[in-house]
């Protein structure tokens, strides 16, 4: 016979964080693609605070639209100094794959009744 011990233990001093999407304020998109083109494009954010730290893109993929939102780690600190007009720039490459148009559809947040609220651009492959 023998007897295994197994033991854990949770730490309560582990930092913690949640994730929340920041609105796209604006967004730099040439007029037109090239097929099998990569282009910049370029998307402006406030950050609201020291405690939100960029973490990427919120990307949805359905055909030729994209949906886009700006994604935040969230430290959840005391201490967290909020930024008044922190306009934010990041940028990320796009590779054409498809002829037709592309509709970006940028997150602009919600409005009164939950629902959210999106600008979308139209921009054409030639």
């Amino acid at each position: 016979m023998f007897l295994v011990l197994n033991s854990c233990s949770i730490n309560d001093d582990a930092e913690k964080y949640h994730f929340e999407l920041s609105a796209v304020e604006e967004a730099i998109l040439p007029d037109s693609f090239e097929l099998d083109g990569t282009y910049e494009i370029t998307l402006k954010y406030y950050r609201p605070s020291a405690c939100h730290v960029y973490d990427g893109l919120y990307y949805d993929k359905y055909l030729n639209t994209r949906t886009i939102a700006i994604r935040n780690v969230v430290f959840e600190r005391n201490n967290c100094v909020p930024f008044e007009n922190e306009l934010t720039e990041v940028t990320f490459n796009f590779h054409v794959t498809n002829n037709g148009s592309y509709i970006f559809k940028f997150w602009k947040g919600t409005d009164t009744n939950g629902e959210d609220i999106f600008e979308e651009i139209e921009v054409p492959v030639i």
